[in-house]
């Protein structure tokens, strides 16, 4: 069979999926060869629980001709499709029920089997959730390990946005590739893109309806060894998500925040019920299974004890940065009395050091 009919195949069973006519599980027993699809017989559908209106997309060829269009614009596009069945398919992912049937992606498909973290949480997070999104996923990627998440506001964004700061990251959609959800990460899904890579199951015009997200939600905890909830009302998708991880077997994380935040019920909840109370990147590691948590802990180890070289100058800027709060350049440079065009390029030399790490609106605080 050509290539171009495999694919075909793969999106036209995949469209009666995501249309809801069938469930992957009958779609792969039903159609599991591509001549009962590519050539449908009248007689043999009426004997599947199929409806009329999609008996009458397949044998009319709807299905088929979508598909085919849909071919020529991954072409065009330089997407790559992952069928259920090819050999790159991520290992992780065939274990979930209901596994997607592909997955179109953008980006380096490779990171689809390599050991990631998935971090969630609020869309509206404090400036406590969003320190802590950002430095973890930035520890975590400086170690190796691919962060994963789901391009929401909030928590997903600052997650993406700290694991490409010191490594890789893999965005889960909720929309199709050409529809990213929300408008304002078009720019952060193409820097993903990239350096890491950007998923979905959905076709590549499909809107960000809202029961996609927590179909998206499976796949994101699916890809994932553990989960991560940073920040999470009693009522968060995130507290979905992390659900779904530990029906799927991955091992569950959450910060623990203030009794008197909204953001923190979520959160503390899960730690209650048994999640793992996590306050560092070591904490993280150290429950991954083995051999990951092994390499990313000497990673940790090795990074610590590298000393860091700097002048007086750049010694005076680090001490008088919070580790775990920002301060506003306007602020610092009063504080230690070093003019502003001075003290940016001070930090500057510290970013590239890795010493200091800039938030948006010229705050800075110190890596820890």
């Amino acid at each position: 069979m050509r290539l171009d009919n495999y694919q075909v195949f793969w999106l036209a069973l995949n469209y009666l999926v995501t249309d809801g006519y069938l469930s992957a599980g009958k779609a792969l027993r039903y159609f599991d060869s591509e001549d009962k699809l590519l050539q449908p017989d009248k007689d043999y559908l009426s004997t599947c629980q199929l409806s009329a209106l999609a008996r009458q997309k397949i044998l009319s060829g709807e299905l088929l001709s979508r598909a085919s269009l849909e071919v020529e614009k991954l072409k065009q596009k330089e997407y790559t499709l992952l069928s259920f069945k090819d050999s790159g398919y991520p290992e992780l992912l065939r274990e979930i029920v209901e596994p997607p049937l592909v997955l179109y992606s953008h980006g380096q498909t490779e990171l689809l089997n390599l050991s990631g973290v998935a971090i969630v949480g609020s869309r509206h997070p404090t400036g406590y959730g969003r320190l802590l999104a950002d430095k973890l996923a930035d520890e975590l990627a400086a170690c190796g390990l691919i962060v994963t998440s789901g391009l929401a506001r909030g928590i997903d964004t600052l997650a993406h946005q700290g694991a490409l700061r010191s490594g890789r990251t893999l965005a889960v959609l909720g929309s199709g590739l050409d529809r990213v959800y929300p408008k304002e990460n078009r720019l952060l899904a193409e820097k993903i893109a990239a350096k890491g890579l950007v998923v979905s199951e959905f076709p590549l015009e499909a809107e960000p309806l809202a029961f996609h997200f927590p179909l998206r939600n499976r796949v994101l905890s699916g890809l994932s060894l553990a989960c991560l909830v940073v920040e999470a009302g009693p009522k968060s998708g995130a507290l979905i998500t992390a659900r779904l991880a530990l029906d799927q077997g991955r091992e569950v994380m959450a910060v623990p925040g203030p009794v008197t935040s909204e953001l923190s019920r979520g959160t503390n909840f899960l730690i209650k019920h048994g999640a793992k109370l996590v306050e560092s990147a070591e904490d993280i590691i150290s429950e991954l299974p083995f051999p990951w948590n092994e390499a990313a802990l000497n990673c940790l180890a090795s990074k610590s004890k590298q000393p860091l070289e700097v002048n007086e100058q750049e010694k005076k800027v680090l001490v008088a940065l919070p580790e775990n709060s920002v301060v506003h350049i306007d602020e610092l440079s009063d504080k230690i009395q070093i003019p502003v065009a001075e003290l940016l390029t001070v930090l500057l030399s510290l970013e590239m050091k890795e010493a200091v790490i800039q938030e948006p609106g010229k705050f800075f605080r110190r890596r820890c």
